[in-house]
């Protein structure tokens, strides 16, 4: 033990210095201070950042440089634990250092990489070299069932591969191809697992099978059943039923025989004041895979061939009590517009009106015009009509959706319900109620107002021939609506456009079309609650801009008539300079 501990401290060393035979990466480090150590592989690191190592899998051949792939090798880690291996009570530390120096120690250290990258290198790697494995499958040749063998690929182990990179990259070795790890693919399924599958395929397609549902039944013949099958393919071993053939079946099959549920939904009539219910109606479908087991179990069966269509029901997502519990007994409000005019317009107006009609809005819910109709599109039907943009009255797609959105609003209005959104138009439009315009523009310009009833809103919309007609319905609620509206006032002088025309001599001047002059009102709404208290008092502002008269200057010069001295002669028609005074 004495002659132990005086060897180790003649071998202690210094702790600040790695001991020697400490090697990282093949670099000696060996009575290197920290530092020292960390600086000397920075520097080889840096020298060979982007000088690229060659990787060969199955005869291919790859270029990849520490650059190229993100690494970066973590020096300062690999250091700190280089040196605790030589660290410790001085002869003990001693003794551990000889150690090192008669064994030595390489160290490898750890790096960081772009993943990314990385994985598509390997993946583009994978795919040049991999040839996939196929599985055994069974076709069919008419109703003959053939098995087409496996076959053996070869594929490249991505995850050691991925490894193999990376630490290549870290070191600092260049000189030498570096192999790539490719392993045999084999398939998962073989000819001989197949063979009895093929057997059950014969026996499926000897002969018909009987279908039944009930006191009625059907024939399947074996040129049917086959589109049915689904073999075993890509890794499957067993028979089937499925696949596009047996979904194209089940669902012309539903059709004949399925029925689908029907929701609780509400009845009103324009002009009625009270709601009934339409009571739900559960739906009958097919089980699908119950039947698809029965066909199945009869075709493998060589007597007794008959398959049961398996049928269930579908329960209404909304059941007549859940209709009721809603609340909606009674009409709490509603509006009527006229219209008319483009036909486009026309039927702008009656498409919206369908979108909106029988929404339901929840307690405590907000109804939004927007949401209810999406993008008002060509491809949802909605066509070219008078509109106004930015304060001009143009075609546009949608035109006389306003309308609709002013019905709405209006309606809710009357009820005396909570409109949390409502713009007017950028012009005034007599036909609408003085300052109860509300326009809409999907997505930014919306109208919304929320149900803040404790039962359920439903939104009916009429149309007729001339007129649109939106009513609430829910539970009577007996609040009383007071208006109060500000006078229309012009704000300012009608604006003018001139135009100059050259058809026209100057100083001639045409009105085309007499413009409107910009104007103000306000309307506010006081709501009672049946006690008499005040529920809401809003007041909403509406500015209207102007519309300008269109109207034509002359801009051409009236030629001077020449008198008998000429064209500026004493005797001539003229004034003292030729020209004609216009008015």
């Amino acid at each position: 033990m004495i002659a132990a501990g005086l060897v180790g401290l003649a071998f202690a060393g210094s702790s600040d210095r790695i001991a020697e035979g400490v090697r990282i990466a093949g670099v000696d480090v060996g009575g290197l201070t920290k530092g020292e150590a960390i600086a000397r592989l920075e520097a080889r690191s840096r020298a060979v950042a982007n000088v690229p190592v060659v990787f060969t899998a199955n005869g291919r051949r790859w270029r990849a440089s520490p650059n190229d792939l993100g690494v970066q090798a973590q020096w300062k880690a690999v250091v700190e634990r280089a040196q605790s291996e030589g660290e410790g009570f001085a002869p003990w530390r001693g003794l551990r250092r000889v150690s090192i120096r008669l064994l030595g120690s390489d160290l490898t250290p750890p790096a960081r990489v772009w993943k990314r990258a990385l994985d598509y290198k390997v993946a583009r790697m994978s795919a040049a070299v991999g040839t996939p494995h196929r599985d055994a499958a069974i076709v069919l040749r008419g109703l003959n069932p053939q098995i087409l063998p496996g076959r053996t690929g070869l594929a490249l182990d991505k995850q050691l591969a991925s490894q193999t990179i990376v630490g290549a990259l870290t070191g600092f070795e260049r000189g030498q191809v570096v192999k790539l790890p490719v392993a045999v693919d084999s398939p998962r399924v073989t000819a001989s697992e197949l063979a009895p599958v093929a057997d059950q395929v014969r026996t499926a397609l000897s002969g018909r099978i009987r279908m039944s549902l009930g006191a009625s039944s059907w024939w399947l013949p074996p040129g049917q059943l086959a589109s049915l099958l689904s073999l075993p393919h890509d890794g499957s071993n067993e028979l089937a039923i499925g696949g596009k053939g047996a979904n194209g079946y089940f669902k012309r099959l539903g059709h004949g025989i399925g029925r689908p549920p029907r929701d609780a939904s509400f009845s009103v009539s324009l002009g009625d004041d009270r709601v009934s219910v339409i009571p739900s109606r559960p739906g009958r479908v097919i089980d699908v895979p119950k039947t698809e087991r029965s066909i199945l179990a009869a075709a493998l069966a060589t007597s007794n061939r008959t398959a049961r269509v398996a049928v269930t029901t579908r329960a209404a997502n909304r059941s007549t009590a859940e209709a009721r519990a809603m609340g909606i007994t009674s009409r709490i409000a509603g509006y009527e517009t006229i219209y008319g005019g483009d036909p486009n317009r026309i039927h702008n107006v009656q498409l919206v009106a369908r979108l909106i009609d029988r929404k339901l809005v929840a307690p405590g819910a907000t109804f939004s015009f927007n949401q209810a109709t999406g993008a008002r599109t060509a491809s949802k039907g909605f066509l070219e009509a008078p509109v106004i943009i930015n304060g001009e009255l143009t075609n546009g797609l949608g035109g006389g959706v306003c309308q609709v959105s002013t019905t709405v609003f209006n309606a809710a209005y009357e009820a005396g319900l909570k409109v949390t959104a409502r713009t007017n138009h950028a012009l005034y439009i007599s036909h609408y109620p003085q300052g109860r315009d509300a326009t809409v523009n999907y997505p930014d310009t919306d109208l919304r107002f929320v149900n803040d009833t404790p039962h359920w809103l439903l939104l009916r919309t009429f149309v007729g021939s001339s007129s649109l007609v939106v009513e609430l319905y829910g539970a009577r609620i007996h609040r009383r609506v007071v208006t109060q509206t500000r006078p229309l006032v012009e704000t300012g002088p009608v604006p003018v456009k001139r135009v100059p025309d050259p058809a026209l001599f100057r100083g001639v001047r045409v009105v085309d079309e007499y413009g409107q002059p910009p104007r103000s009102t306000s309307v506010r709404r006081l709501v009672y609650l049946p006690s008499g208290k005040l529920l809401y008092d809003n007041t909403w502002y509406s500015s209207y801009r102007g519309e300008p008269s269109l109207v034509r200057f002359g801009t051409r010069e009236k030629e001077p008539k020449k008198g008998p001295s000429g064209p500026s002669g004493p005797t001539g028609p003229t004034g003292a300079n030729g020209v004609i005074p216009q008015s």
